[in-house]
């Protein structure tokens, strides 16, 4: 049994729709997504937002190499990471949102905290 979930979808598919996710996530500091979607999405933004603590050259680029924006990456060495330079680690919140009306699955607030 692997470590993370796999999400109904293939290696590529997986991984492009948790880099999509937080890209959007670290851009919009909130988004609305599947309980076991966001819990999966959070591991991975916990692991960027530690790395751009560090701040150096070869973090930026590790991030560079996951998220999709340039901008987002921007975003998240100059605004969001100083923000967390206290605290070690729980950079994120889910919110329960209640089931989705078409296949009653529970959706969540993942939200930067």
């Amino acid at each position: 049994m692997p470590g993370y979930r796999k999400l109904g979808r293939n290696t590529a598919h997986r991984k492009a729709m948790l880099r999509n996710l937080v890209t959007d996530l670290f851009r919009e500091e909130r988004i609305s997504t599947t309980d076991t979607r966001a819990k999966e999405v959070r591991r991975e933004a916990e692991k960027l937002i530690t790395l751009a603590k560090r701040g150096d050259l070869a973090a930026r680029r590790q991030v560079m190499g996951y998220v999709y924006d340039e901008d987002v990456a921007s975003k998240l060495f100059d605004d969001i990471a100083p923000r967390y330079a206290e605290r070690n680690g729980g950079y994120t919140r889910i919110l329960k949102l209640g089931p989705r009306r078409g296949d009653n699955s529970e959706v969540v607030f993942l939200e930067l905290v």
